[in-house]
């Protein structure tokens, strides 16, 4: 069986991370981290693959389809597109060098979503990432000490929350993993998702604050819905009918979960599952077409 690889997107990602890591290099070349902080390989040998084909490998993983990293990786990587990476090791050690990868992929992450469009028109909302079954949670030993429990709108689970910001066009503008367990409208969440933004950004109710004059201050009006033992409040036509489309930021969480693969239970290490969701929010922003949904002509500014 073969599969037909887009040479064009290998060398458009690749491209990308490789001159990404190049400028973290440069920078950290002249600010260096406390020792200790990043995980070295070991005896101060040099990989054999640079950080950049492990990133590209990752997030290829996340565009490939595939929902077995392994089998993509036996399969694909030590396979067809060995010619890109002539110099891939087994998959065991693959493992070992996307742990030391796990910091690049975090600032790859918000690089990309830094480089969205600053529309001043923005959606928040939350996903619940499971780490484990619920029946497995007392034995669940991976993610002790990191994940909680937590209740979304389907019922109770144990795992992590991913709290993203998306323009009209469906890009991330923010992104933020926390345990499951802290509120949407939790005062340090929003002040890291939403800082610097300015404009216009609808929520749900849980998005209700005491920081919403705070935030009005600073340029963004945060429009969430009320809770039925509120009193009304007074909106503009255009922001009743931008919550009525809010509901659309859920297309960018299922082709997060769907078609990305952010979504797994099964990790057997924190830093490879660190990993893999932050080279799967990396994917999505490499997506031609992000959210068919949202379409920006007909939503209200």
């Amino acid at each position: 069986m073969h599969f037909i690889i887009d040479t064009a997107r290998v060398v458009e990602v690749f491209c990308f991370i490789d001159d990404f890591c190049k400028e973290v290099e440069d920078y950290f070349t002249s600010h260096p981290l406390p020792k200790g902080l990043l995980e070295k390989h070991p005896a101060g040998r040099k990989p054999s693959l640079s950080e950049s084909e492990v990133l590209t490998i990752l997030v290829l993983y996340h565009l490939s389809g595939f929902k077995c990293f392994e089998y993509y990786y036996r399969r694909l990587v030590l396979g067809e597109l060995r010619s890109f990476f002539p110099r891939a090791v087994s998959y065991t050690q693959f493992l070992s060098l996307a742990r030391q990868a796990c910091f690049h992929a975090f600032l790859l992450a918000q690089c990309r979503c830094s480089l969205s469009a600053r529309t001043g028109h923005y959606y928040i909302d939350s996903k619940k990432l499971p780490v484990c079954d619920n029946l497995r949670i007392h034995s669940h030993r991976v993610f002790e000490g990191i994940a909680s429990r937590g209740k979304g709108s389907t019922g109770w689970f144990f795992g992590l929350k991913l709290h993203l910001v998306i323009n009209q066009h469906g890009e991330l503008a923010r992104l933020l993993i926390t345990p499951a367990n802290v509120a949407d409208n939790n005062h340090q969440v929003l002040g890291r998702l939403l800082e610097g933004l300015k404009g216009k950004c609808y929520g749900d109710r849980g998005y209700l604050s005491s920081l919403l004059g705070e935030l009005l201050e600073k340029g963004l009006h945060l429009v969430a819905k009320i809770r039925k033992n509120m009193k009304n409040m007074l909106l503009t036509l255009s922001d009743k009918l931008n919550l009525m489309k809010r509901g659309g930021i859920e297309a960018v969480n299922d082709i997060l979960m769907s078609v990305c693969d952010i979504d797994h239970t099964r990790h057997r290490n924190p830093l490879n599952a660190l990993v893999h969701i932050l080279s799967g929010l990396t994917a999505y922003t490499f997506l031609d077409h992000k959210n068919k949904r949202f379409n920006p002509a007909r939503t209200l500014a």
